[in-house]
């Protein structure tokens, strides 16, 4: 707080105190009023404007200076100026002096608590814009929350002075009116508390409530109008074939099908390829399955280390593919069609297309439903590229199928899954160059983070390639190359496999969403709202063709929303929870985070403190030789709530689910310090991090009470300095 500030808080404290200090609260009650009202009201009749003038001045002080009195005012004013005049000069006073305590407030504290609280702030200012002078009103119409509170927190917020003058003047008009009214026949008043009754304060909440509701209903008519008028074009059958129809039997597609057998729908699951989606067939399982025969691979490479004597180590290359077409196969029957069919779910293979809002063309058969869930999922990106048509190029969907050992192989991408994949065909003998434009790869991490795994594949012989940009692929007498551009210069590198892995598009075309007008995003996703539905209130999409996050656990997690919602939402709709969500990048070593990490907060202006315990100090993983990474904890400033952590280290993916749940339910590091974690264990991190926290807060004043303390106990002289009296007074 500057200079300025601090002398006006210093002069409005002082007034306050002088206020109080000079008694002349007591000026200010029901009984000095009533005891004066003969007296007041000959002032009045000899003065009127003069005394009309004094009162303003004095209501605009009170109410400025959030003193108490206000409410004995506005009834003073009844008797003194009558039931007319006396409503026009509070209403005037009331407004210009809480609009004055607002502006006080938003002088001398908005900016520091800004600073503190800029995130928090910043979603409560959202609101403020879209629906403040609404909330402002009910505020005022309702006399439960003191108006003085109300005058300071809205200095808090942006609301505009010229709003919050209008709104507090209209929204005050009626409890003025009442206490003006009483004010007019003080002599029968007895107290405050009997001017409001029960049945006024519930007429005044009812009024507060109906511009709150009215506001939903113009919401809800802006939102179905066009729904409404898009419906038209479409016949409504009378009866319907199924409750749910939902295309696509990935995570998203699964799960969705699942809840609704559960609850004992009539649900129909559409899939045009493989049950289960990318995840069991191109995703997750196989990539998951390639991450770990390649790291048996490189631990035989490592058996050295160990103290094994070790020769060369030989693997088939066609045998680790096959394995993990056998991993695929193994997982397949927990996402196949006859597991579903023993649920209860109508499963169909083939290409659906929704040809209105209550029925989807499969086959050449017509099923009508209620409701329809979208979970069709993503595909990889692949760029426009100069040559790139003319070489033969893997994805991430393709890449299972690759013939052959892959030799030369460039991974285009340094996210999650070319860092994965680059990793991986590195560890079996492939001479790899990764290609990443940004600055470092795993961009959404922070530096360090990054530069450990960074770090780790370069020893492992990946060539990483960071601050390039791809310009065209070259294919000339039988050689094949890529042409690559930094800083201006240029260079070509020879490949003789190219895997590209640059994200995930949606999948959103080629099966009615253009015909419906279905709204998409600007990142190629389904628009949908909170509960998951596009602007067909009845079609939900779920997964990585919705977003935000394209991971396999939030198809899941849409999933339940979206499914009790289409069933049961006329009774309830649940808005999806987007507060604590994982996740995990497979390299090695692990990368997994939920929440905030340092490169988010900053950038979101948050306040944090960051302890960091490093894995180097862990006994299990100097045990185990994994002793590489580290493990950061993001907390609120002066407290031990969690706002992210970051782990980079072996099983980090398994590891970070304690502080998911610790998130979840809202408990700090105090917490996790008190659990008791299995030694030795790698979990022990979680531990010894909240121990740094600890460290870090630790009662330094107290501890040195306690210094002297044991000092004395041991009977050793001067532990109190020149305050020597415990020894005296114990004798």
């Amino acid at each position: 707080m500057n200079i300025r500030r601090m002398l006006l808080l210093v002069v409005l404290l002082g007034l306050a105190g002088l206020f109080f200090n000079q008694g002349l609260d007591s000026y200010l009650t029901l009984a000095y009023i009533k005891s004066q009202q003969e007296y007041i009201a000959s002032i009045v009749h000899h003065s009127p404007v003069e005394s009309a003038s004094f009162f303003v001045v004095i209501y605009i002080a009170v109410t400025a200076l959030s003193l108490p009195g206000a409410a004995i005012m506005t009834l003073a004013a009844g008797a003194m100026f009558g039931m007319m005049w006396g409503t026009a000069l509070v209403s005037i006073a009331s407004t210009a002096g809480a609009t004055l305590a607002m502006l006080a407030s938003r002088y001398l504290f908005r900016e520091s608590v800004q600073n503190r609280f800029n995130s928090q702030l910043e979603k409560f200012n959202q609101g403020i814009d879209e629906a403040g002078a609404f909330y402002l009103f009910t505020l005022r119409l309702v006399p439960v929350v003191p108006f003085f509170i109300i005058n300071l927190v809205m200095g808090l917020t942006r609301i505009s002075v010229p709003v919050f003058f209008l709104v507090s003047q209209v929204g005050m008009f009626a409890g003025t009116l009442v206490y003006v009214n009483a004010g007019t026949r003080l002599a029968d008043v007895d107290s405050l508390a009997g001017i409001l009754s029960l049945q006024l304060i519930a007429a005044f909440a009812l009024l507060g409530i109906l511009p709150l509701l009215s506001r939903r209903v113009i919401e809800w008519i802006k939102t179905h109008r066009s729904e409404v008028k898009q419906k038209r074009k479409f016949q409504k059958p009378d009866s319907y074939d199924r409750d749910l129809v939902v295309i696509g039997a990935g995570s998203g597609g699964l799960v969705s099908a699942y809840i609704a057998a559960t609850l004992k729908a009539k649900v129909t699951l559409i899939e045009k390829h493989r049950m289960g989606g990318d995840c069991l067939n191109t995703g997750c399982v196989p990539s998951k399955a390639l991450i770990r025969s390649a790291k048996f691979a490189s631990d035989l490479r490592r058996a050295s280390e160990f103290g094994f004597k070790t020769t060369s180590v030989d693997f088939d290359f066609k045998d680790i593919m096959q394995r993990i077409q056998r991993v695929i196969e193994t997982v397949a029957p927990h996402d196949s069609v006859e597991r579903y069919k023993a649920l209860g779910v109508d499963v169909i293979q083939g290409r659906a297309k929704i040809t209105s809002p209550y029925s989807v063309e499969v086959n050449g058969e017509t099923i009508t439903t209620r409701n329809i869930i979208i979970a069709t999922g993503a595909r990889p990106t692949v760029p426009q590229l100069q040559g790139i048509d003319q070489v033969e190029y893997f994805t991430s969907d393709t890449v299972w199928s690759m013939p052959e050992h892959p030799g030369r192989l460039i991974v285009l991408g340094g996210g999650p899954i070319g860092t994965e994949l680059a990793q991986s065909f590195a560890r079996l003998d492939a001479k790899v160059t990764q290609i990443e434009q940004g600055d470092q790869i795993l961009g959404r991490e922070d530096k360090e983070i990054s530069a450990l795994v960074h770090a780790q594949m370069s020893r492992e012989g990946v060539d990483i390639m960071t601050g390039h940009r791809a310009i065209k692929v070259i294919s000339e007498h039988g050689a094949k190359l890529l042409e690559v551009a930094s800083k201006g210069a240029r260079m070509r590198i020879p490949f003789d496999h190219l895997l590209v892995a640059l994200g995930r598009s949606a999948n959103t075309k080629g099966f009615g969403l253009e015909e419906l007008g279905i709204a998409t995003t600007n990142r190629g996703t389904i628009q949908v709202n909170e509960f998951l539905q596009t602007n067909y209130s009845n079609i939900y999409a779920v997964g990585d063709v919705a977003g935000p996050y394209q991971f396999t656990h939030v198809a899941a997690h849409q999933a339940w929303y979206a499914t009790v919602n289409a069933l049961l939402g006329i009774v309830r709709k649940f808005k999806v929870d987007y507060s604590v969500i994982p996740w995990s990048t497979f390299s090695s070593p692990e990368v997994a985070r939920v929440g905030l990490n340092e490169k988010e907060a900053r950038l979101q202006g948050i306040a944090y403190e960051c302890s960091v315990f490093n894995i180097e100090e862990l006994d299990r993983a100097i045990a185990d030789e994994s002793a590489n990474g580290l493990i950061k904890v993001l907390t609120k400033s002066g407290s031990d709530k969690i706002l992210g952590v970051t782990i980079a280290g072996e099983h980090a993916g398994d590891l970070i689910s304690e502080y998911v749940l610790a998130m979840k339910h809202g408990l700090g590091l105090n917490k996790i310090m008190g659990t008791i974690h299995i030694y030795p264990t790698l979990v022990e991190m979680n531990k010894y991090v909240a121990g740094e926290w600890r460290k870090n807060h630790k009662p330094e004043r107290l501890l040195q009470w306690l210094e002297r303390y044991h000092c004395w106990r041991r009977g050793q002289k001067g532990c109190f300095g020149n305050r020597e009296v415990v020894e005296s007074a114990v004798g």
